[in-house]
């Protein structure tokens, strides 16, 4: 088995964040890899990922990072794969890891998620995929009935509760 996303972190403590997108990739059956580089410590490293991740078979990466946040930029500077990059909350709220990614120059496009969002990146790498692959797609579709299913079920939940002036 060959991974298809690989999710990338600029460090370890930003698992706890990132788990999430592991597991939604896992509960999908999608091949994935995860680990951590970093844009600023292990540069050369970072660079070579990028280059070789597509014939490597990786058609999608999430790279997560905060403060700086600079990883998926570089990552998407050297791959011409989607990047969606995932800013995570560490120094001021994370806005500033979600400008830094969001702000990319033209030419260098990362797609990003809400701070902290890496189920929506895995969503989104799926939905990328999905584009080419028939099993995928249904998937998806099956996952997105299944969220307004619970919407449907909640707000039935809801009627049952009462208070005086509810009406």
């Amino acid at each position: 088995m060959k991974p298809r996303v690989s999710i990338i972190m600029g460090s370890t403590s930003d698992y706890s964040v990132m788990e999430a997108a592991a597991k939604f990739l896992d509960d999908m059956e999608i091949p994935f890899e995860i680990n951590a580089l970093s844009a600023h410590r292990t540069p050369n490293e970072v660079e070579n990922f990028a280059i070789k991740a597509q014939e490597r078979g990786i058609e999608v990466i999430i790279a997560a990072a905060g403060m700086a946040a600079h990883l998926p930029g570089v990552i998407a500077a050297f791959t011409p794969l989607p990047v969606i990059g995932v800013p995570i909350k560490s120094s001021l709220e994370g806005v500033d890891a979600l400008l830094a990614i969001a702000q990319m120059p033209p030419g260098i496009p990362v797609a990003t998620v809400a701070i902290n969002g890496a189920l929506n990146a895995a969503i989104l790498s799926m939905q990328i995929m999905a584009t080419k692959d028939e099993r995928l797609k249904e998937k998806m579709q099956e996952y997105k009935k299944d969220l307004k299913g619970k919407i449907v079920k909640a707000n039935e939940d809801l009627k049952k509760v009462v208070f005086k002036y509810k009406v």
